[in-house]
């Protein structure tokens, strides 16, 4: 069965496609079945108008081939620029199939739509000052542009750009499996929106997968606060944070949220439950299913004891913010399930206390996951969740405007609702991260995490 959303490697695709070879396809019906693939979707992009196609030496270059040969027969006008001569035998073989016009130099294409075959993923070294001054020009000459599995020019294991002033393009069609790029910057924001074309790759071990909308349910018909779990939200020297937490939580699927604090704070929401025991007391409920602490916590003494009795009691904890710069190793319980939610300068503060060494959010991420045995989302522009097992999530582009003071206390407190709800760390991080940019989808534009928090019961509904 073929498996869509995973995330895959230059390596791990390699291997993939050599699978379906070994299995009993050969590459050059691999290729076709890729190159007709995509060029369903540049038929309907074009709508009838005559497409320009830009062909490298590789198998990339023999996609583009197919795609244009297939075109040529729906009739459509279509003109291939293939500056080199292909060099694999696959690529030969799709090149002698086309049976229309080929250009070696770009200056006589001229067509509303671009197909850029070029290089793709295999790509590792920038492109020659030749060939990017061609991809350049034909992209200020062509209002439409299609990259193929990815744009040339871009590292698909890391999302960097090989070249400076790569072009911008409105569709990238990956082939077979999304590829790290895909989801990572600088590269993802030249790729436009993103399509995958099957190909029949199988799922593989180890992969990376892209956080899908997830299948939430709602409450049973027997169903109580105690059953859809109790939140508490522990409270600091700042309770603007852990309000917005506490509200972005009662949103989020648990049935009960708690908040612990010394005195209700201005601004609570009549709904929250406010316990103003001293914290070991309150911490002693043997009903709590999750605890999130960090959100406005502070740093000081009374800060490092709250903590400290958090962690001693052992249970399903997400840790954020202020928390997570005090937290040491020796603090931790071996087999409890904790959630680490770092944004950067907070993952290079872990990572320096748990002795990790490592380049990259994700790399670092899922160092810090293995040191610590937390459950760690990496929270960013291209955010990444880490297991100790060695599971991997990579979040997808978010609406830009959650970068706004506060939401990450939302992110945190849908998380600590999820966990409180019986799901695992890395599920509720995963789930809290689509619920966080569908309720950013639903605000729109210049939203507070006020709005954000508000939206999550609209964005929960979103996944039932």
């Amino acid at each position: 069965m073929e498996a869509l959303g995973q995330v895959l490697t230059v390596a791990q695709m390699q291997a993939a496609e050599q699978a379906i070879i070994d299995a009993g396809t050969s590459i050059d019906e691999l290729m076709r079945i890729a190159g007709r693939g995509a060029a369903e979707w540049v038929w309907r992009i074009a709508a009838g108008r005559s497409v320009t196609v830009l062909c490298g030496p590789g198998n990339n270059g023999g996609d583009g081939y197919v795609i244009a040969e297939t075109l040529r027969q729906r009739g459509l006008d279509v003109v291939v620029v293939a500056p080199i001569e292909p060099k694999t035998g696959a690529a030969q073989n799709a090149r002698a199939e086309y049976q229309g016009q080929v250009l070696t130099s770009g200056k006589q294409a001229h067509a509303p739509v671009l197909v850029d075959c070029l290089f793709g993923s295999g790509l590792a070294r920038p492109l020659s000052a030749e060939h990017v001054l061609l991809l350049r020009d034909l992209a200020e000459r062509h209002h439409i542009r299609i990259a193929i599995d990815l744009p040339s020019g871009v590292e698909s294991d890391t999302g960097a750009l090989l070249n400076e002033r790569l072009p911008q393009f409105d569709v990238t069609l990956a082939l077979g499996a999304w590829k790290y790029a895909h989801y990572r910057l600088p590269a993802r924001a030249k790729m436009g929106k993103l399509q995958l074309v099957p190909i029949g790759v199988a799922a593989v071990d180890g992969a990376a997968q892209l956080i899908e909308k997830p299948h939430l349910s709602a409450p049973p018909v027997n169903a109580h606060k105690y059953t859809r779990g109790l939140c508490t939200v522990v409270a600091g020297e700042m309770p603007g944070a852990t309000l917005l937490s506490a509200e972005a939580a009662m949103r989020a699927g648990a049935g009960y949220v708690k908040l612990l604090t010394s005195k209700r704070p201005d601004g609570a929401s009549r709904g929250l439950v406010v316990d103003n025991a001293p914290l070991v007391d309150a911490l002693a409920d043997s009903r709590i299913d999750a605890i999130l602490i960090g959100p406005g916590l502070g740093r000081d003494e009374v800060a490092k004891a709250s903590l400290h009795a958090v962690l001693a009691q052992r249970r399903p904890t997400v840790l954020d913010a202020d928390a997570l710069v005090m937290l040491t190793p020796d603090m931790l319980d071996e087999g409890t399930p904790y959630l680490a939610t770092p944004h950067d300068g907070e993952l290079d503060v872990l990572c320096h206390h748990f002795a990790v060494v490592a380049q990259g959010r994700q790399a670092r991420a899922q160092a810090l996951s293995q040191a610590s045995g937390m459950v760690v989302l990496a929270k960013g522009p291209d955010t990444v969740i880490a297991a100790p097992d060695g599971r991997v999530a990579l979040a997808p582009p978010a609406s830009s405007w959650l970068s706004v003071a506060g939401s990450g206390d939302v992110l945190a407190g849908i998380a600590a609702s999820r966990m409180a709800n019986g799901a695992d760390p890395f599920a509720a991080g995963c789930e809290a991260i689509w619920l966080h940019g569908q309720a950013a989808r639903i605000c729109g534009p210049a939203f507070t995490a006020d709005d954000l928090a508000c939206a999550v019961s609209r964005a929960y509904a979103a996944a039932l």
